[in-house]
């Protein structure tokens, strides 16, 4: 019994980070659900994006925001929170399930939340109490009006079988540029709550 005790309490040690707080860090697992979850969009592909080129559109992905050295590491994981939580909300509508195969559909949702949840463990060390000026963040407001248009644009064209398309070929570009921020999280330091 001793043994387990020790071993917890080296456990919980270890856990902690030289600031006293328990230590945030992107995991590899992190880094593995986002690349499963590029996988299953490419599956997810029903229709030849040649067939819809006449649906085309330039959405605006702030792509030099997402990829650029140009945020501050809390910046850049709020970006890269709300990136994940506004894919997740893309797919996660009724009118997404009658677009896609519902199992792939699922484990997509399912592995979008996986990733939020594991942020969701940093994001309230990493963000303190800048989370309630969140929202007024030039960064998230500029996420925010970018899937803003995507789902204008899904409603505009009736959720039609060539928009989700061409949707889905942009959340794969999205959903890269949101991997190559986590890898730049990454190098600016594994752990969330170092500055």
């Amino acid at each position: 019994m001793a043994f387990v005790l020790s071993l917890l309490m080296a456990l919980v040690l270890v856990s902690y980070g030289p600031g006293g707080s328990l230590g945030c860090y992107l995991s590899r697992k992190l880094m593995l659900d986002a690349r499963e979850n590029l996988r299953l969009l490419d599956r997810m592909n029903r229709l030849s994006p040649h067939s819809c080129l006449q649906d085309r559109k330039d959405f605006g992905l702030p792509q030099e925001m997402v990829e650029g050295d140009q945020l501050q590491k809390d910046q850049a994981f709020s970006v890269l929170y709300e990136m994940l939580q506004q894919s997740f909300n893309v797919f996660h509508t009724e009118h997404s399930s009658a677009a896609w195969n519902t199992t792939l559909l699922e484990q997509l949702c399912t592995g979008l939340q996986q990733q939020l949840d594991h942020l969701d463990t940093c994001r309230g060390p990493v963000m303190g109490e800048k989370d309630s000026e969140l929202g007024k963040m030039d960064p998230i407001v500029t996420v925010k009006k970018y899937f803003q248009g995507i789902h204008d644009y899904l409603q505009e064209k009736g959720y039609s079988d060539c928009a989700w398309e061409i949707v889905r070929v942009e959340m794969m570009r999205a959903l890269t540029s949101s991997t190559t921020l986590q890898k730049r999280l990454t190098k600016m330091g594994g752990d969330l709550n170092s500055p």
